[in-house]
């Protein structure tokens, strides 16, 4: 397959300044792009600054950025609350909570603000890319960038077409993907794609299994890291996921492919109705309020 040209594309908007958003700001702010950054308040972008750059100095004193790239990538994110701040952007990435029908209002929203050969992106992590670009005025020119969290350290990024997504839209994106030293993997549009597909159904399993009580949060996350050699336990991941995010994917794979081996545990729905979601909230399947996090069950 040919390589795209992308030496057209010079600036890229970026929908959602949390954790997420943040870190793709990040990523394309170093790899020498124009970002245009927005959020719902000035406080909400201040703070997302704030993290980038802690974040940038953190890879500064791992020496795996340049200190000198640090300010100049800085100066290159705009910030903003209007989605005009978009009208020249060659690339959108959306990065919004893991809701579909907000998802669907912010592009009908967008759409209009976007010049008309603007390639349009959804970081969603498990919604129908087909479904999301149905809305817009571009479904050609429209498709799933799913970045890894957290973004400039994971390797991944998961492209996923639409049904309507055309080959030079995808092959821009690839190319553009890898350009920041990403490797990319191709998905199909199925719910939740490949990672989350995969990983997010043993996350509900390990939750149940606390749930049943054939171990403690601790046991489980300690059998896991030692048992399977995973870097982190599936609890404490849920936590750093968060667990709401965590239950929006299983919600997504459970209606979406109506099989109840998806079925979302019941302890997960009841953690996030107490707005226990994790690392965010202070509580999870740990409590994060000390020095050390401190399993809750």
């Amino acid at each position: 397959m040919a390589e795209a040209d992308i030496t057209d594309i010079k600036s890229i908007g970026v929908l959602g300044a949390g954790q997420m958003g943040a870190g793709i700001a990040q990523v394309f702010s170093l790899a020498g792009y124009d970002v245009k950054l927005t959020d719902i308040s000035e406080e909400t972008l201040a703070e997302s600054l704030k993290t980038i750059e802690h974040h940038m100095k953190r890879q500064v004193a791992k020496g795996r950025v340049n200190p000198d790239d640090v300010s100049s990538a800085l100066a290159r994110i705009e910030t903003g609350t209007s989605y005009s701040l978009f009208r020249d952007c060659d690339v959108v990435i959306e990065a919004a909570t893991e809701n579909e029908e907000l998802k669907r209002e912010i592009f009908k929203e967008l759409c209009p603000a976007l010049k008309a050969d603007a390639i349009l992106c959804s970081n969603t992590s498990s919604i129908s890319i087909t479904r999301l670009a149905s809305v817009t005025d571009r479904p050609a020119k429209f498709m799933g960038m799913h970045f890894m969290n957290p973004v400039p350290v994971m390797q991944l990024v998961e492209l996923i077409r639409g049904i309507a997504t055309e080959e030079s839209t995808f092959d821009t994106i690839r190319t553009l993907t890898q350009a920041l030293g990403k490797t990319t993997a191709s998905a199909e549009d199925f719910p939740a794609f490949i990672v989350n597909r995969v990983l997010l159904p043993m996350i509900n399993e390990a939750v149940y299994t606390l749930y049943e009580g054939v171990g403690s949060v601790d046991a489980i996350d300690t059998a896991m890291r030692l048992g399977a050699n995973h870097p982190m336990g599936p609890l404490e991941l849920a936590d750093f996921i968060g667990l709401d995010t965590c239950l929006a994917i299983m919600s997504v794979l459970y209606e979406g492919l109506a099989d109840t081996k998806y079925r979302p545990c019941p302890l997960l729905v009841k953690y996030v109705e107490a707005g226990w979601v994790g690392q965010k909230a202070g509580r999870g399947f740990y409590d994060y309020s000390g020095d050390t996090p401190v399993p809750t069950r």
